[in-house]
This record gives structure tokens, sequence and C-alpha cells, in this order.
């Protein structure tokens, strides 16, 4: 498999048929600090689980980020685009769904290790992955309610059944941030580990996973995904009145707030 054409994703192959993915805070639209989904980042992250999905050399995969965090979110250039122009926003709309149906079908056994900021697109696949491992200070923040958008994205099709409906609905209307430890304590994610030896977890388990039975594994992932497909639906509507959104004021608000580091003030 060809990963040449991914310039925000850097991927290594390690021993025992792990793919380490890399989510880069250097590539395309990225600031140095934290990785960002910009226009081309935002597509790489819903298209790279069909290649690894095609590789064979693939047993299990480990999920990561780059500098300061696991994820920054989108690029607010791109929210902007989005904001202002049908086509993009149709195209974006589009990469979003397939980037949760594509990791939910991907037959690899998947880990995430999230330390620092966990939020956007990078938050999707970090917690939809089978095995999501987070530092004990990590801060996953789902903002898209503080942007002036429905929590689309992986939102509505997960956090419920994570974590329960009533947590879900607290930490999604208020955009709270949720620590790494909090979220295992009320099982958003897999488990977390003090952030020194997060890396070493990811790894760990991914090895575990590589080395086991690839059948019994990837059918009962299968299997188990069965839940998430059948929330398709209301993911399916919470996406569509996400983007229904960003047709509307209160994201001008939201995003200009952002860039002026203050907090936003939408109207009644």
């Amino acid at each position: 498999m060809d990963y040449s054409r991914y310039k925000t994703l850097t991927m290594l192959h390690r021993d025992n048929g792990v793919l380490d993915i890399e989510m880069r805070c250097d590539g395309p639209g990225g600031n140095g600090k934290l990785p960002t989904a910009g226009h081309e980042g935002h597509w790489e992250l819903s298209e790279i689980w069909r290649d690894v999905s095609k590789d064979n050399a693939v047993r299990a995969v480990v999920l990561r980020g780059s500098g300061m965090g696991f994820s920054g979110g989108g690029d607010l250039d791109l929210v902007q685009d989005m904001a202002n122009n049908f086509e993009v926003r149709t195209r974006v709309w589009a990469e979003a769904r397939d980037l949760v149906y594509n990791i939910i079908n991907c037959d690899k056994p998947i880990v995430s290790a999230m330390h620092g900021p966990a939020v956007g697109a990078g938050l999707v696949a970090g917690l939809l992955a089978d095995i999501s491992i987070a530092a004990t200070d990590a801060k996953i923040v789902d903002g898209h309610t503080r942007l002036g958008v429905a929590a689309g994205d992986h939102a509505a099709i997960v956090w419920p059944l994570l974590c329960s409906m009533a947590k879900a609905k607290y930490y999604l209307l208020l955009c709270e941030p949720i620590s790494g430890q909090e979220a295992e304590r009320i099982g958003l994610v897999s488990l977390t580990v003090p952030a020194e030896e997060l890396l070493d977890k990811a790894y760990e388990v991914a090895n575990r996973l590589a080395l086991g039975s690839t059948t019994a594994i990837r059918f009962t992932k299968y299997a188990l995904n069965n839940w998430l497909r059948q929330a398709g639906p209301t993911f399916d509507t919470s996406l569509a009145l996400e983007f229904m959104g960003f047709g509307g004021p209160d994201v001008q608000e939201g995003v200009a707030s952002l860039r002026e580091r203050r907090a936003p003030n939408f109207k009644p």
C-alpha cells in the first residue's frame, strides 16, 4: 500500500503488523502546535481507513497526534469556507459522514492514544477507535455548540452508548471539557494512563491485538459495531443538522469569537 499521497498523516509499519498513524501538526494547514483538520487534512482522515482495510500488511493500528496534543479540531479557515460556500459545505459533509462510517467498517482493530487537547475530527477517530486510551491529563472537548452548530460528527452515534444519555447531554450541550481520568470514569474511553506511559501502552495493546486471532478479533469488532450501525439514522440526522447550522448566523459569531479569543455572544 502506497501512503505517499497523504500529507497531513505519517504512516509507519511497526513489528507484528502494527501500523502507526500520526496526525501531523506541521502538515498543510497545521500550526506546528496541534494537528488541525484543514481542507486536505479532513479528507485524509476520512480516507485513510479505506486504505488501512485494503493493506494486507496491517493487523492493528495505533492512531496518535503530534506536538502538544492529539487533535486541535477543524481549521478555522475551513470552517469559514464551509459557512460561506455551499459546495465546500456539502463536500465536507460527505467527508464527515465517510469518516465515521469508514472507521466503523474498517476491519482492522484501531487503538487511539490521546494526549493533550482532543477536539474535532481527530476526536471522532479517537472515540470511535476500538480501544481508546487517554492520558490522565488529556482534555477532551466536543466544541460544536460553542461554535454555534449542532453536535454532529460522532457525538450522537456513540456518546450515549459509551457514557449514558445523561452524561452525553451534559458534556455535549455545554461543551464542558473532560479530563482523561474523568473520561475513563464515565466510560467515554477504554483506559487512562499517565502521559509518559501513553504510547507504550497503546503499542502494547496494539501488539496484543495484532498477535491474536485475526478472524476472531475482526469478526467480534464487526458484530459489536452493529450497535453503531443501528444508530446510523440518528447519526445521519445529527450530521445534517450540524451542517445546516453552518449556513446560519450563529457559526459566524462562533468563528469570530474563537479568532478573537472571547466568549461568543449568540443572539436569542
